[in-house]
Parts: structure tokens; sequence; C-alpha cells
């Protein structure tokens, strides 16, 4: 008996010493080098909801009467009371998807880590779940997306995680209880009704609470946890994403303890995962900002979500260059954040020409200025130029700032690394690039600046360091890249 229970003890103790489900154990938390060092990943935002072609939510809007995507549907597939989504999952058959191949392509555009899609709101599963049948081993590709994808980034040495999207899908999905108001099939259910489809589906919710993002029904809170317990125990990430601030109180900070006990158990009393939710970390987590970036260097690690153009595949969808990702990706790197990008896949799991050509050129450009991107930390101020200041700022739609803006040749950001600062010039300029905040009398400088030089280039500079600013007369052979970076070194 003693012996039994000393056994159990030793089994238990990683896992019970470290993390309890409190805010005040949570703030125990370090992060991990691999992640403060990593700045850029890369992720898949993939799934059925692809197949149609027509963007994000669709298993949602398509149960909407007149919305677009709605009328999409019945236009291609028939009424929702006929063609539900569930018959859209098994049209997902991922017949171009070569996870090796990306994997290769995205460690060569920069990715120190990549990430991949685990369940959207629309309750398929990408993994091999033994408690929820709807997921793509049992249907659709028939494959182990999940798995998949992390074989092929543990091949190419890079970190993996998974997103999942699962909290908010109880609300989200109510929808699909619905019927037309109007036409042929008015009053006639949805099949989101039919309760043999209620494991897809949910129940019906209760009406005063299905406008908010996250249901408060403690019966599908312990769902949750349990959905995403087995997406941890599975396949232990090393980050993992959740579409929301941190689900359900008590519920997500028992998941937030499991995951990060159970990684040091895997790493031997090392702690190596991360979590990102929408929601100021405090120093619990990562704290994830969708579509926007934060306005100043935050205390604590963070991470931009965003995608290179719509969520989901949308025939048609304008998508961002290199040049916009590089931009994006020193401004968020100069305030201690890492830039996660969903790069859109096609519904049969390949890219497109020319998202392929935009990938290709980030790896171009991470190649030549990753030493001022790559294991770097914020300087003492992230930058300096008309984007900076608040009058010139747009708020994001989700918290923080726009990731998406124009950007002048007096824009610069700085990061440092030892001893050495780097600073991007954010546009080309057209003459001179000053440099105000490293002049002989700034605040910040304690030495004078001994060397600058241009990343990637052989070129040897002119340039000056006034009481006012550094002066960078603008070089000969400039880079046909928006953002380039500098190198400044100091006097010892």
């Amino acid at each position: 008996m003693l012996l039994n229970a000393q056994a159990q003890q030793k089994t238990t103790t990683t896992e019970q010493d470290k993390f309890s489900p409190t805010d005040e154990s949570l703030k125990q938390y370090k992060y991990p080098d691999w992640f403060r060092d990593a700045k850029f990943g890369i992720w898949s935002h993939w799934g059925p909801q692809a197949v149609p072609r027509q963007g994000d939510w669709y298993a949602k809007n398509m149960y909407l009467q007149g919305n677009n995507q709605n009328k999409y549907h019945v236009e291609h597939y028939g009424t929702p009371s006929k063609f539900g989504y569930k018959d859209i999952i098994p049209l997902w058959k991922a017949e171009k998807w070569n996870p090796e191949q990306l994997m290769a392509l995205y460690k060569k555009a920069g990715a120190k880590y990549f990430v991949s899609m685990a369940s959207h709101h629309d309750m398929f599963f990408l993994w091999n779940s033994k408690i929820h049948k709807w997921n793509s081993v049992n249907m659709g590709p028939h494959k182990d997306v999940v798995g998949l994808w992390q074989k092929a980034a543990k091949k190419e040495g890079l970190r993996f995680g998974v997103s999942e999207h699962l909290a908010a899908s109880f609300n989200w999905f109510q929808p699909s209880h619905g019927s037309d108001t109007t036409g042929q099939f008015a009053g006639v259910p949805y099949d989101g009704r039919d309760p043999q489809y209620s494991d897809l589906y949910h129940l019906p919710a209760d009406s005063s609470d299905i406008k908010e993002w996250l249901t408060n029904n403690p019966a599908w809170h312990k769902k949750w946890l349990e959905n995403v317990t087995e997406l941890i125990d599975l396949y232990h990430p090393d980050l993992l994403y959740s579409d929301s601030k941190v689900p359900f109180e008590e519920y997500g900070r028992k998941m937030v303890a499991h995951y990060y006990n159970q990684d040091m158990a895997k790493n031997k009393g090392k702690l190596e995962a991360v979590y990102t939710p929408k929601e100021a970390s405090g120093g619990k987590w990562a704290q994830d900002v969708e579509r926007g970036v934060l306005d100043s260097i935050s205390p604590f690690p963070w991470q931009t979500d965003t995608s290179i153009g719509d969520w989901y595949y949308r025939t048609g969808q304008r998508y961002k260059s290199a040049n916009e990702i590089a931009q994006l990706l020193i401004d968020v790197v100069s305030k201690n954040g890492n830039l996660l990008i969903n790069v859109v896949q096609t519904p049969e799991g390949d890219l497109e020409p020319d998202v392929i050509k935009i990938v290709t050129e980030i790896g171009e450009w991470t190649k030549t200025y990753g030493e001022g991107i790559y294991a770097t930390r914020p300087w003492k101020v992230y930058g300096e130029g008309p984007s900076t200041i608040k009058s010139n700022q747009k708020k994001g739609v989700f918290g923080g700032l726009t990731d998406t803006r124009e950007y002048e040749a007096t824009d610069i950001r700085y990061t440092t690394k030892g001893r050495d600062l780097f600073a991007f010039c954010l546009a080309v300029p057209k003459t001179d690039i000053k440099m105000e905040l490293l002049g002989k009398n700034s605040k910040y400088l304690d030495k004078p600046i001994s060397s600058v030089t241009l990343l990637g280039s052989k070129e040897k500079l002119d340039w000056t360091q006034t009481d006012s600013s550094l002066v960078i007369k603008k070089p000969k052979n400039y880079p046909t890249w928006a953002v380039t970076g500098y190198k400044i070194e100091f006097k010892k």
C-alpha cells in the first residue's frame, strides 16, 4: 500500500508541484528562449471551410439567409435544409497537400515555428481524435493533418504549434439550427436542428447567451476542456493558440496549468511551452493580437496573428506583398513581439503560384536582414517617425493598432543584440537617411557610434553622427526592398 502510494506520488509530482489553475501560480511562467528568439512563424489556417473558395466563416454564414456565402451555397449546393455543412466535409480531400514540401519552403522563408489549425469553430477536428468522430482521419482527407504537419516540422527543425478555436464554436454554430424565413424552404429546419448531428452542430443554445462570443453553459465548458486536453496529450505541442481570451475561467486555467505541467514532464523539468490567448498576459502566457500590433514595447513577449490574405481560401483575394510582411515583422519585433502569419492554402492543399512567389521573397529578405531580427531584443525605444505619433495611428479591430498601414522613409524601427543596435528603414528614402534618436546628444546613447553597415551589402557607407542625429548618405546601390536594415556598432 505504502509502496503504491509512493509510486503514485512519484509519477504526479512534476505535474502537481509547479503549476495549479490560479493566476498566482501561473505567474511563475517563464518565456522559453526559443519563442523569444524565433520572431517569425507560419500558420496553416485550413480545413473543410476552404472547399467552396468563399473565405472565412463559411460554416456559419451559409446558414444566414441573404448572406453572400449563403447565396453561393444555395446556388452551388442547394438549400442548407438539404445540403448542410456536414455535406461539405466529405468534399475536402486535400489531394494536393504535401506537408514536407511546404515545410521546406516555410523554413527557407525564415520561419522558426509552424502552427497547424487543430479545429476551427466548425467543430471539425484535424487530429486523430478518439472522442469526436468528426475528424480528418475518419472523414474528408482521411489523414491526421496535425500529426503529419508535426512530423514535417520536426524534420525541418521547426517548433510546432496548434490552434484551437473551439471555445467560440458553441454559440458560433447556432445558425445551423435555424431555417429560411422566406422563399420555397421557409420554416424548413436546417440540418443542424437534427439531433443525430448534435455532436457536430451542438444542441440549441440559450437564446439570451447566443450573441456572446463564449458560452456560459458549464456543460460546454467541460466539453471544451475535454477536447483541448485530448489535443495536448496526443501531440504535446510547443505552442497552443486559443481564438479567444483564456476560455471559461477555472476550466481555462486548468487547461493552461495542465499544458505547462505536461510540457515540463516531457522536457525533464524544463518549460518550453507557449500559450497564446487573446488576453493581456501579466506574465502568465504570451498575449496574441489578431490582425493588430501593440502600440509600444511590451515587458512580456507577445504575438501578432494575421494572414497573407483571407483566413480561408477565397477566389480573387488580395495578398500582402513581401515588403508589407517585412514592414509588419520588424514593427512587431521592435516591440518585443513575434509575427505568426497564415499562408493561405487552396482547398486541395497546395499554394497558388503568386503565394509561392511572396513566401520565397520573404525568405530572400529574412536571409539578408535576419541578423537584425532573430534572437534580438527591443531597444530602449521601438522606433521613430510619423508612424510612432498617436494621431497618425489607427486602432486594430481586435485591439492594439491595425497591422496594415503606409510607412514613410523617416519611419525607423530598432532592435538590439549584444552590444549592437539594428535600425530598419521602413520605406525607400529619396535622400539621406536621418535617425534622430542616434545623435551625439541623444539621451538614449552612452557611447559614440564607431561603424554603420548596411546588412547584406559590402558597400562602404558615408555616415555622420551630428549632435542631433545619425545621417547616412543614401547608398549608391540601394536594395530593391522597401525595408532595409543597418547595423550600428559603438566604441568600446
